[in-house]
């Protein structure tokens, strides 16, 4: 096996299979990255059985020539070393060359590295997945949607299945769902050109943490296929796969109230420092409990109270208040999170009462919703 490439795409396409590979794993070569070597191009394999990243470096795209000297082969390569070689030599071309003894020889410029390689074939095939259920969106409307949800799902291993995003499409609607019990977060987009419809997978949070990452913000589509329990997320020049979570989701529309008492109307921005500042004094509390105060003449108090540590109290002005007036308390946290998200200018609040669940959505689009639980505070 030989090949010659452009150093900056082996670094690329390394990085990122380098995020699916963890040193502790049940399987020993997996500790390792998979190098397949052919004619069109080269692929590279990273798996840590929950997440498998392939990425594919084509030996010439839009006239432009990225691998040369090509002889078919593959090799799997201790990825505790070979990244940071790749990383720092000197030139800007990468000569590898692999012998009948899985010995590899990295080259360029001057520089000369020997590496001890395993025979490919003991790598664990990846599932390939049937694509008869698939559908495709927007990489950028992808990204919006896992980082407007992943950030409230569980940490806690109690309940592995709200570890996870729940993810729907019927009805041409695709739907991202995340809850770890005190707080919900849950976006929809219409998926106007797809019949295909997915009764509800739930996809680990950390593997949409790190397809987040993984993903390029150029204008290109993800075509996403899932199976029984696997789910493929590919773009043209990289597979990522996910094994999905076991068990049934919780059924979450029916913590979403339908009416309100309080409806506020308030700029995000100022609301989030403001709820920022006040957290300052909350931090020996296990919640970071804030108070959340709205009266008549169109103001919102915002204000904690850490009795050994002090107080702080702020006015910040809302746009519009309906209804009664509100004392409640909540987690500045799971509130500076969900306004984190929003992304958007002004949010609406509505509130049902001090001990209900209340809800948050953009003024400019319904299709955001952030639901957090308020905290009892005697």
């Amino acid at each position: 096996m030989r090949f010659t490439i452009q150093r900056d795409k082996l670094i690329a396409g390394v990085q990122d299979v380098m995020k699916a590979i963890s040193a502790r794993t049940v399987i020993p070569i997996l500790t390792g990255m998979k190098i397949e070597v052919k004619q069109h191009g080269v692929t590279l394999t990273g798996s840590d059985s929950d997440i498998s990243i392939e990425s594919y470096i084509p030996a010439e795209d839009e006239d432009k020539v990225y691998i040369e000297n090509i002889e078919d082969g593959s090799i799997v390569l201790q990825a505790k070393y070979f990244p940071d070689i790749v990383r720092k030599l000197p030139e800007s071309q990468v000569d590898i060359v692999v012998d009948d003894q899985f010995n590899v020889k990295i080259t360029s410029g001057k520089s000369e590295f020997n590496l001890n390689g395993q025979s490919a074939d003991e790598y664990p095939l990846l599932p390939k997945l049937q694509t008869e259920n698939s559908f495709e969106m927007p990489i950028d409307l992808l990204k919006s949607m896992i980082k407007q949800t992943v950030f409230a799902v569980s940490t806690m291993e109690t309940r592995p299945i709200l570890t996870g995003v729940n993810i729907k499409l019927e009805d041409q609607k695709l739907v991202f769902t995340a809850t770890d019990s005190h707080r919900l977060a849950k976006r929809d987009i219409p998926i106007t050109d797809s019949n295909v419809s997915i009764e509800q997978v739930v996809v680990p949070g950390k593997s949409l943490n790190e397809l987040y990452k993984i993903l390029n913000d150029s204008e290109e589509t993800v075509e996403i296929s899932v199976t029984n329990n696997q789910i493929l997320f590919r773009t043209k020049h990289l597979n990522f796969l996910s094994r999905l979570l076991d068990g049934n989701y919780p059924e979450t529309s029916r913590l979403i109230p339908d009416h309100s008492k309080t409806t506020i109307q308030i700029k995000t921005t100022p609301l989030l420092k403001s709820i920022e500042r006040a957290s300052l004094l909350a931090k020996e509390e296990r919640n970071n409990v804030v108070k959340f105060t709205s009266n008549d003449n169109g103001l919102i108090e915002i204000s904690s109270n850490s009795p050994e540590i002090g107080n702080v109290e702020e006015e910040v002005t809302a746009d519009k208040i309906d209804g009664e007036n509100l004392k409640i308390s909540f987690s500045s946290k799971y509130m500076i999170d969900a306004l984190k998200a929003i992304e958007y200018d002004e949010v609406v609040i509505e509130f049902t009462g001090a001990m209900r669940p209340f809800v948050i959505r953009p003024v400019e689009n319904d299709s955001i919703l952030q639901l957090i639980l308020p905290v009892r505070t005697y």
